[in-house]
């Protein structure tokens, strides 16, 4: 089995991270591959920067060369999952929605903490048109930018895990999901700080997707995605 896990931004060193946090968790026989855009920004952390990174995740997939099983969007609350399932009729899953899923399994109410403030309302968003916002507590922000997360682990960590002990005290939260894909390994030290499980996006992706082409499950195709209809595209791709 072959998983592509596309990271939204351009920073290598995130997509490495992602795929070395993907493999931790996948079966014997998975493959992860971690795809890089070769366009955007290097930090995804507004709608100008979700859209074009919806395209260049879209265009990175569409680029790589071998057969593939499944695609795991590693963004927090981006655009353009809906997209790669026109695409493509293997499964595709958000990141997003298998952290929040996932946290519905364990707990009655969940919150996210996630990077800048900004982000909180695509965060909202998505879980909302997903179906996803009824159990959800809270979506809280750290007030790290993306890039934070590497320049200073430490002081990431920290900012996170009083965060989600906020959620937990005061909103009831009864699980936590770590809202952003560069937040990947750091699960296992915001449960000591906060004694409640703590939800990665990128392997609880994984684990989804591995259980979806296991079962022989594909994107339907018979309405919202349904291929897109031939025609003719001006200047398409950029020059």
């Amino acid at each position: 089995m072959r998983i592509l896990v596309v990271n939204v931004n351009t920073t290598t060193s995130i997509t490495e991270s992602i795929g070395e946090q993907a493999a931790s968790v996948a079966a014997p026989g998975t493959e992860i591959v971690p795809l890089t855009p070769s366009f955007g920004a290097v930090s995804v952390e507004g709608n100008y920067e979700s859209y074009l990174a919806a395209v260049a995740v879209m265009e990175a997939v569409r680029a790589y060369p071998e057969p593939f099983d499944a695609i795991i969007q590693a963004g927090y609350g981006e655009h353009g999952r809906e997209g790669l399932q026109e695409l493509f009729d293997v499964p595709v899953v958000d990141i997003t929605e298998a952290a929040a899923t996932t946290a519905q399994f364990v707990g009655r109410t969940y919150s996210v903490v996630t990077s800048l403030d900004r982000t909180v309302p695509l965060i909202e968003d998505r879980l909302r048109a997903a179906g996803l916002s009824d159990r959800c507590a809270s979506v809280r922000a750290s007030g790290l930018a993306v890039l934070d997360l590497e320049r200073d682990p430490r002081a990431a960590v920290e900012a996170i895990a009083e965060e989600a002990v906020r959620a937990v005290r005061e909103d009831r939260a009864e699980a936590i999901c770590l809202g952003c894909g560069g937040m990947a390994g750091l699960s296992e030290q915001v449960v000591q700080r906060t004694g409640v499980p703590v939800v990665d996006g990128v392997t609880a992706a994984v684990t989804i997707a591995e259980s979806l082409v296991r079962l022989g499950l594909k994107t339907s195709k018979v309405r919202t995605y349904a291929p897109p209809r031939p025609k003719e595209f001006t200047n398409w791709p950029p020059s």
